[in-house]
């Protein structure tokens, strides 16, 4: 009885995962017959659970709509872990989360036991959140649906505005979504540019009917996360530099976000900095601001931006001197 009680909850888990299964699928993940698969199927239909099934070859299993949730089975670990993400979540960004979440913890709450009730209560008691303001929050149900038509390899239809305010029709192959500590991405194949883009999650506004299903392509890189880091860093803007900066690579990495440059350790124990900005007299400021020491290896035009505003600051602190100057004259005369 418990053993079939535990697949049952596994089946569920399967069709919860996934839009639709084969019956071959089923059983080689559950390791039981078709034909068990089928009873238990039955048996998820008379405990409620709306399982529809589609007949023929191309036919299989589908969690129908209205499906309640079955009980969670967490260690003690997973638990706090939940409540914990579920605090901090309440305090993040996401347009319209906050509430969600405090009304999740609350009902996991009631039901965790005293000890894990007191570990988390204590966690965050001690804990102060130093949180990145988002002036753009993104609509939980957009991240949802995205996440969705990735995991469902489902065309996506949307329109997309960029960063002037002018809006596109776009077509896209969903892949992943990148999370920064300020910002959501959609990294998908764009159909009509014929390339791999990264979008902005909160400026996308969701264009159904979406489909049809397509095969997924080979990711754009290994590693994702870099990738959307070189984009919305460098990628993105008019000025590109190459800065070398006179500190180790895991202190500067305690300054600079993934999202402000891509951060790569040299021999000598300094790192390299590329980075990206408007044009290079914002570049000016925004090298200086990391407040480390640095050397400009290109372009060899920032190099003279940097002089052009050291004299202007020069000038400037003599302007100041001339001015305290002038009292102390006064009060001598």
């Amino acid at each position: 009885m418990l053993e079939t009680s535990a697949r049952l909850l596994r089946l569920l888990s399967l069709l919860q995962a996934h839009r639709e299964w084969s019956g071959a699928d089923l059983a080689e993940r559950l390791g039981v017959s078709p034909r068990t698969v089928r009873r238990d199927v039955d048996r998820l239909r008379e405990l409620g659970y709306p399982v529809n099934a589609s007949p023929g070859t191309g036919g299989g299993y589908q969690l129908g709509a209205g499906a309640e949730l079955p009980p969670l089975l967490l260690d003690d670990d997973e638990a706090v872990a939940v409540a914990v993400g579920l605090r901090t979540a309440a305090g993040q960004g996401i347009e319209g989360i906050g509430e969600t979440s405090v009304r999740a913890l609350a009902k996991l709450e009631q039901v965790l036991p005293g000890r894990l009730r007191r570990r988390v209560g204590a966690l965050n008691a001690f804990t102060v959140p130093m949180l990145h303001p988002r002036s753009s929050p993104v609509d939980p149900a957009v991240l949802t649906e995205l996440a969705h038509l990735c995991r469902d390899t489902e065309r996506l239809r949307f329109e997309y505005r960029d960063h002037e305010g002018a809006s596109t029709r776009r077509t896209v192959e969903p892949h992943r979504l990148v999370c920064t500590e300020r910002r959501w991405y959609l990294v998908a194949w764009d159909v009509d540019r014929d390339d791999w883009r990264t979008f902005r999650a909160d400026r996308i506004t969701l264009k159904p009917p979406h489909g049809p299903r397509f095969t997924p392509r080979t990711p754009p890189a290994e590693d994702l996360a870099a990738y959307v880091s070189k984009g919305v860093s460098i990628g993105a803007y008019a000025a590109q530099a190459a800065v070398r900066l006179l500190v180790p690579l895991h202190e500067a990495a305690g300054r600079i976000s993934p999202s402000a440059g891509i951060l790569e350790a040299e021999t000598d124990g300094s790192c390299l900095l590329l980075t990206g900005a408007p044009d290079l007299d914002v570049m000016v400021v925004h090298v200086l601001m990391t407040g480390f020491e640095f050397e400009v290896l290109e372009p060899a035009e920032l190099t003279g931006k940097i002089t052009a505003a050291r004299e202007r600051l020069t000038r400037a602190l003599e302007r100041g001197s001339r001015r305290d100057a002038a009292p102390e004259r006064a009060r001598h005369a």
